[in-house]
Parts: C-alpha cells; sequence; structure tokens
C-alpha cells in the first residue's frame, strides 16, 4: 500500500467497514449494490459484519419460518454458523444467493403484509374478542362428530407470500367435511376443464337446502358446492381406476395444496357419515333417475369416494396453506409449485362467493364479502384474493350449519380491514389496509395531497378531495397542504382548500401558521387571502429565519416522506427496510426537511445515531434555516444534541 495515495487508503477504509472486516475488499466492480443494500439494511451498527440472529429475526417479524422450503438453502448455510460468529459480507451474499429474490423481498418490506407482527397482533386479539361467543351447537346428526370438544377454536392465517400466523388450537385435527367440495370441483375442473364438468353441474346458487332433492330446469344439481353438486364433482374424479387409487388421487391434491403437508383420513367418521346418509344416497339415486352422471360412473362408488372426501382430517395452519393457493390462483405459497390452472381457480372462487355459505351465502356475500366455504365439523376456508387464506375452526354451528365464532370472526375481521371484494372501490377507505405498511399508509394519505399543492395542481388537489381524502391532513411535521400552498405562492390551490372549509389557522411543528408563511415569503394575495378567512394575524416570530424560496428537494416519489415518517416516529424497522430498496438516505422534502431533522425533533437519539454512521449530513438546513441540531436544542433532547453536537453540526 505504499503507492497508494492518502485519499485511496481512506476510501479502502471506508469500504473495510461496509464489506466486512475479514474478508479481502473487492473492487467497485465486484460488488454487486444489489446485495450491498441487503446487507447494509442488517448491519444497523455498521459492524461491517451480521450475525445468525438477524437474519433470523427479519424471517421471523414477517412471519415466514426457517423452515420455509424457499429458504432451504439459505438456511442449511446459516446452521453452519455459531450464534456469536460474525458473517462477513461475502459470507453473507454467499448465503442468501439460493434464496436471493424472497431474502430481498423480507428485507425491503415487499411482502404481501409488510407489517406482519402489528397484522398478528390485531388477529389474536379478533381471536379473543370471538373466543367468549359460545352461541350454537356442535354437529349431531354424524355422531362422531358430536363427540368433539365444542370449546376448541382456531385461526390460522397463511399469505400468497407463505406469511403464517395461528392462534389457539392449530395443532388439532378436524374433518374437513363440506371443505371438500370445492377441492373435489377443482380436481374434476384440472382432469376434464370447464364445458365437460358443467355438462353435469350447474354453477347457480339453488334458493334451496344445501342437501334438498332438488334439480335445475336442465336435471342437473344447481352449483358443486351443495350435496348434489359434490357428489358429481366426486363422480368425475379418476373415473374407472380403482377406488384406492381414486381416493389416493384426492389425498394427494389435498397435499399438494397445502405444500406438500400430507393430510390425515378419519375411518370412524366415515362410517358414522355412511351409516347416517340417506339423503344423499337419495339424491344420487335421484340424479341417476335424470340421467346425470357421466358414463362409466358407479354410483355406489361415487357415494363411498364422496363419504371418504368428507372424512379427512388435517389442522387449520394446512386448511390456511390451501386457501392461501386458491387466494395465490393456483400456486402454493409455501413451495411456489402450481397446483392448479388459474382458471380453475377463477371457477372456484366464483362459486364460492355465491354458493359457499349454505343458505347463509348471500348474506356472506353482502357482508363479508369473500369467497369462502364451510363445513359441519366446524371448519370456515376464506379465500381473500391475492393476499391471504384464512381458516376458521370452531365446532359449534347454527341454524345453518356454519361455524358461529367462524361467522363471528370475519365480521370482526372485514370491520378492520379493507378485505371486502368491494371496499376499495375508489381507492379510499377508513378501514386498514395491511398490504401497506404503517409508514405508507400513513403517507400514502398525506402526500400526493401535499405535493399537488407544493406544485400549485389544484386539479389534482380538487379530485383528492372528491375521493374522499381529508384536505386539513397533515404530515410528520404538522405541515398542511394549506401551509404549503401559502409557502409557495399557489392561490388557486389555497382559494380551493379555504372554499372547502379547511382550518385557516393549523399549527406546524415550529407554531407556524399558514399566514405566516405567506407573509415570509412575501405573498400578499395569499395573506390577504387567509385574513379574509379569519386568519389570525400575529407579529413575525424572532425563531423563523426565513431563506426565501428553497431549493429543488430531492423527492424520490414519495419515499423521501416515508422515510421521514419513519423517522419521526422512531421506526429504525422501516427505516432499514427502506435502506434495502435503495433509498437515498441524504433526500429531502418539499420543505428540506430531512429523516435526520425528523428524528431530533422527537429526540430518537437511536435513529439519529443511525443516519450519522451511514454519513447523512448534519449540517443539512430546511426551510427555515434550521439544522437538526437546532431542531433537538429547540426540542431539549440533550442526548441528541450530543450527537449533533459531537458530529460537528453547524450551530
Amino acid at each position: 500500500m505504499e503507492n497508494t495515495s492518502s485519499s485511496e487508503e481512506e476510501e479502502n477504509e471506508k469500504r473495510r467497514v461496509e464489506v466486512g472486516p475479514s474478508c479481502e475488499v473487492p473492487d467497485d466492480s465486484e460488488i454487486d449494490q444489489r446485495e450491498r443494500r441487503l446487507f447494509l439494511a442488517l448491519d444497523r451498527q455498521g459492524r461491517g459484519c451480521i450475525y445468525k440472529r438477524d437474519l433470523l429475526r427479519s424471517f421471523d417479524a414477517v412471519g415466514i419460518s426457517p423452515q420455509d422450503p424457499r429458504l432451504e438453502g439459505c438456511t442449511t448455510q446459516l446452521d453452519g454458523y455459531r450464534d456469536d460468529e460474525p458473517i462477513s459480507y461475502p459470507a453473507f451474499c454467499q448465503l442468501i444467493r439460493p434464496s436471493i429474490l424472497l431474502v430481498e423481498r423480507v428485507l425491503q418490506g415487499r411482502l404481501c403484509i409488510p407489517d406482519f407482527e402489528m397484522f398478528s397482533e390485531r388477529i389474536a386479539a379478533i381471536f379473543e374478542e370471538t373466543t367468549g361467543n359460545r352461541g350454537g351447537e356442535v354437529a349431531s346428526y354424524i355422531p362422531q362428530l358430536a363427540r368433539v370438544d365444542p370449546e376448541q377454536f382456531a385461526v390460522s392465517i397463511c399469505t400468497v407470500d407463505g406469511q403464517c400466523f395461528d392462534v389457539g388450537d392449530s395443532n388439532v385435527d378436524f374433518c374437513v367435511q363440506s371443505c371438500c367440495k370445492p377441492i373435489n370441483y377443482c380436481l374434476a375442473l384440472e382432469e376434464h376443464g370447464e364445458e365437460k364438468v358443467h355438462a353435469h353441474i350447474g354453477r347457480e346458487p339453488s334458493g334451496r337446502g344445501f342437501n334438498e332433492l332438488a334439480l335445475n330446469v336442465d336435471g342437473k344439481p344447481h352449483n358443486p358446492m351443495i350435496n348434489a353438486g359434490a357428489i358429481m364433482s366426486t363422480s368425475l374424479i379418476k373415473i374407472g381406476s380403482s377406488p384406492a387409487d381414486r381416493f389416493d388421487h384426492i389425498l394427494s391434491g389435498w397435499s399438494a395444496l397445502a405444500g406438500g403437508k400430507r393430510p390425515r383420513y378419519n375411518n370412524a367418521v366415515y362410517l358414522s357419515e355412511r351409516e347416517n346418509a340417506d339423503r344423499n344416497f337419495a339424491l344420487g339415486y335421484y340424479m341417476r333417475e335424470h340421467g346425470g352422471f357421466p358414463d362409466g360412473a358407479d354410483l355406489l362408488q361415487t357415494l363411498e369416494l364422496y363419504f371418504q372426501s368428507c372424512s379427512i382430517e388435517l389442522n387449520s395452519p394446512e386448511m390456511a396453506a390451501i386457501a392461501a393457493t386458491l387466494a395465490n390462483g393456483g400456486v402454493c405459497p409455501l413451495d411456489g409449485q402450481r397446483v392448479l390452472a388459474s382458471r380453475s381457480v377463477r371457477n372456484c372462487l366464483s362459486l364460492m362467493s355465491s354458493c359457499g355459505m349454505y343458505d347463509f351465502s348471500g348474506e356472506f356475500a353482502f357482508s363479508i364479502g369473500l369467497p369462502a366455504k364451510s363445513g359441519v365439523g366446524g371448519a370456515l376456508m376464506i379465500v381473500v384474493p391475492n393476499v391471504m387464506g384464512i381458516c376458521v375452526w370452531s365446532p359449534r354451528l347454527d341454524s345453518l350449519g356454519n361455524s358461529v365464532r367462524g361467522i363471528d370472526f370475519c365480521q370482526r375481521l372485514v370491520a378492520d380491514f379493507n378485505f371486502h371484494n368491494y371496499d376499495n372501490i375508489t381507492g379510499l377507505t377508513d378501514k386498514q389496509d395491511p398490504r401497506l405498511s404503517r409508514i405508507e399508509s400513513r403517507t400514502s394519505k398525506v402526500d400526493a395531497l401535499i405535493w399537488a399543492a407544493t406544485k400549485g395542481d389544484c386539479g389534482a388537489v380538487e379530485l383528492l378531495g372528491i375521493m374522499g381524502t381529508d384536505l386539513s391532513g397533515a404530515d410528520y411535521d404538522g405541515r398542511t397542504a394549506l401551509h404549503l400552498a401559502a409557502a409557495e405562492g399557489r392561490y388557486e390551490v389555497a382559494k380551493y382548500l379555504l372554499d372547502q372549509g379547511v382550518n385557516v389557522d393549523p399549527v406546524d411543528h415550529r407554531d407556524g401558521t399558514p399566514l405566516d408563511d405567506a407573509m415570509l415569503n412575501h405573498h400578499q394575495p395569499i395573506v390577504e387571502l387567509l385574513i379574509a378567512h379569519g386568519a389570525e394575524q400575529k407579529e413575525a416570530q424572532d425563531a423563523f429565519t426565513w431563506l426565501g424560496t428553497p431549493p429543488p428537494a430531492n423527492h424520490e416519489a414519495n419515499e423521501v416522506v416515508q422515510l421521514n415518517w419513519a423517522a419521526r416516529e422512531g421506526d429504525i424497522d422501516a427505516i432499514t427496510r427502506l435502506v434495502a430498496r435503495g433509498i437515498n438516505l441524504h433526500g429531502a422534502d418539499y420543505d428540506m426537511r430531512t429523516p435526520l431533522h425528523l428524528a431530533a425533533v422527537a429526540g430518537h437519539a437511536d435513529v439519529v445515531d443511525y443516519l450519522l454512521r451511514r454519513g447523512v449530513e448534519a449540517g443539512r438546513r430546511d426551510r427555515w434555516g434550521c439544522t437538526p441540531l437546532d431542531d433537538a436544542k429547540r426540542h431539549g433532547s440533550d442526548s441528541v444534541v450530543e450527537l449533533l453536537t459531537s458530529a460537528r453540526a453547524p450551530q
């Protein structure tokens, strides 16, 4: 290194810190910046290495199990590290490459439910709220089901990205009963196609009981979600094969849908079901009388296979995975294997939506708005398309044969989250959207409005107002669209906002009002407009050091605003997710406020330390000429003042 210049030595030392202390420093051309961002997101302390726990914590936080088969190549290597053994940058790259896309999405917070821990906490809370509901009775017409403990209760969730959460008696097996109907229908579609299957089965709600002795005007069962239609679906599966091979084919289908978990079978329930199946036998003979069965179908063998299908057993995590496979268009999220054609899934979900809940199907579609199928064993399989599958199991049934707690849980679920099919028809709802992180959710409600006001896009502001956006909404600094319209001299926007009745005197983080913004930047027409609408006039505040119009902010879509929200709230997890995405930590918003300003205001010393370690400039000035140190002093955060002073922040 004798011939290396001082600046080159400093640069090499910087890179040694970034890529790890125990390895050769690769050339810049050898560093994959995408991998490097992931490493830096995990290396929160700037140690130049990470530890096994860092990765495991990241997986656990988003509901991804280390045993997930998609992570096998990664976790096999990870098992070779001791808990206290540092993992260098090159070792980290080798570690994640067998599962790099999944690891990247985990670290970037780009899985289906970004804030999975918070979502799981709410699901657990809904579970507890529902536990006290002891209405209904267990199914009694099948003796084996009548013996099930009525107090058992489980809820499991599996997202289309394989994020899993379970609460309650999730390890207890139960019989699927009528939940086999959509699966057998899908298996028949996969084997024969839509035209052949629906030559024997209708696709309209029957308007009658699920086991009524009735066919449609064409002499076919009304749909595959009632008993007659389910028997007909079963008759189409592997016609001509031995009974053992046919049932094994059905079990294999369930296994593939559940990510390789083999379901169990309860012979006692099968025998009990068979002994009490007079109506199903009658339905079978009635359909045969009308010539409904396909050529080669054996009626008794078909009925036996249907009873066996109803007697399949699994637990709530397995059924949630099956529902998630349907939510994911037929691809199992746990292993990435396509099990069903997307068209088969589309057809199945359409019929689950209209016919899946016995005589409660119409009300369920209206109030819950999700495809679902219930069974008299107490299971309720719910599909949130493109989001997740849910299983609720509780044996007590209402008068229509649906789980009482299952219905109660679903009602509470859609009251909190925008899962109803039509909740998002305008794009705006008061319900939570778990597909957005908490930071993204807060940002999306304010950022577009303020950005449009800053740029003077009155048409966009009007449209946002028409769509229901709160025109008085404030950002992390208490800044509203009216503040920014006043600061930037956007008269038409300010007039529109005031005409819509927004507060004329909202106060921001500096106790400043829109009138202060307009006066300090000499926008006299807006000053007169605000005063005419009742703005309170006061003496100029000495704390303001006005710079005039600030230089252009580095506003990268809305990610700078997300970063500032995260810094204001002290959410390092959210910050590291943005780092993994490649966010510029040096960016500033419409007021030239940086994440360091916001962390300083809130007194989050850990965030300030994190940002300083990553080279964020401590002396950046905002619209009012203030540095992060000024903010820290104003808000009395001694620990932050000390950090920023040691970083030689200008005063």
